[in-house]
């Protein structure tokens, strides 16, 4: 279970590096998910952060926990967005088919992120 985990952890780190790094360099992708109401660009950069900061807080063993944690709560916060992407005549994500996909993959992140919690 420990080489598992570790497996994990990197995936992990440098799938959430990657997605808050695509944050900066492709931010026209993510204003679909983000409200109208909200600063998107603003609210785009900051969560992109969080993201890196969250992932590459997999790689360390002192800040593990607290970052799979942290990706937890984030893809927990996230889940709404992602139902109402689906509930949109056109989602942001690309089709209908990929929103309805992308539910229960956030479930996914959600386990997996517990997973690495609870084994570190």
């Amino acid at each position: 279970m420990e080489f598992l985990i570790l497996i994990l952890k990197i995936v992990f780190g440098v799938f959430f590096c990657y997605a808050g790094f695509m944050h900066f360099k492709k931010p026209k992708f993510f204003n679909g998910f983000i409200p109208n109401f909200l600063p998107k660009l603003i609210v785009n950069y900051i969560f992109g952060v969080i993201e890196f900061i969250l992932g590459f807080g997999l790689f360390f063993h002192q800040t593990t926990k607290n970052a799979a944690l942290g990706i937890f709560i984030l893809m927990t916060l996230f889940l709404p967005i992602h139902i109402w992407d689906l509930l949109k005549e056109k989602p942001a994500i690309g089709s209908k088919k990929l929103a309805i996909i992308r539910i229960p993959l956030q479930f996914l992140l959600m386990y997996v992120s517990y997973l690495i919690y609870t084994n570190s």
